[in-house]
């Protein structure tokens, strides 16, 4: 795959007698767009969450440009490139949606501390600039606490930018959304990942969602990768039909 962002080989990770994740190997380049899905239980959120330092794999290892960041802190992680978007969102009610993306920029840059200088006076034009990005420079100024729930997951987005990321993790990035809300959050990202070159990985129960938007598709089951290909060669699996898309289930439980 030309221009690997992250390269993850012979995942494993075991909870007491179940193995939660049993050699899933992937990549994803940049520009893409990578959906990881599968029915409850599959082990996606266990995946999901070695990748970025919230658990330590016990078998295998996480490239990220050829760098192994597997066991590293979420922290450190972060700082090396990695972005991430939660189900629920994590942003700071009292402030405005500016300030919010501002204190994103300062953690980033390790100036979070300087409690001496107020946020609201720092990083505003690149805190403007990501916000121009993401659809959200016309609701700079009101607290994010009044935000409609579609507008706080842009806020959110742009937040997760303020790292500069190559690659961004979304987990259930449209959870909670109405219909409209979720095509057009997932649009914007796809434009984003294109221009930024950023490279994406997301996990999804909406197979509308799934379908319409990822260049390539992981599923997952039991904890092992029983097929990746593109959204075509996923419809035509059988096995895939056989344990999740044909057998009804929409649930996005990991």
């Amino acid at each position: 795959m030309s221009d690997t962002v992250l390269t993850a080989q012979d995942l494993a990770k075991s909870f007491g007698g179940v193995r939660a994740v049993r050699g899933v190997s992937f990549a994803v380049a940049a520009g893409e767009m990578l959906a990881l899905i599968g029915p409850n239980g599959a082990g996606k959120s266990t995946c999901f969450n070695m990748l970025n330092g919230q658990l330590r794999p016990d078998g295998g290892r996480v490239l990220l440009r050829g760098q192994n960041i597997a066991g590293l802190p979420p922290r450190r992680i972060c700082r090396l490139g990695v972005g991430r978007t939660f189900q629920i969102t994590a942003t700071f009610a009292s402030m405005t949606v500016r300030e919010n993306v501002q204190m994103a920029l300062l953690s980033h840059h390790g100036e979070a501390w300087r409690l001496w200088r107020p946020a609201r006076t720092q990083r505003i034009a690149e805190a403007q600039a990501l916000l121009e990005q993401t659809g959200m420079a016309a609701q700079a100024g009101r607290a994010a606490c009044v935000l409609a729930y579609g507008d706080l997951k842009r806020l959110e987005l742009a937040m997760a930018l303020a790292g500069n990321p190559s690659l961004l993790l979304m987990d259930e990035p449209t959870a909670g959304m109405a219909p409209d809300g979720r095509t057009a959050l997932m649009a914007l990202t796809r434009r984003l990942a294109a221009e930024r070159g950023l490279a994406v990985l997301f996990t999804e129960h909406d197979m509308d969602i799934v379908f319409g938007v990822a260049d390539r598709i992981l599923v997952l089951d039991r904890g092992e990768l029983i097929a990746q290909g593109s959204p075509a060669a996923i419809r035509a699996d059988a096995r895939v039909r056989a344990v999740y898309l044909g057998s009804g289930a929409t649930s996005g439980g990991h």
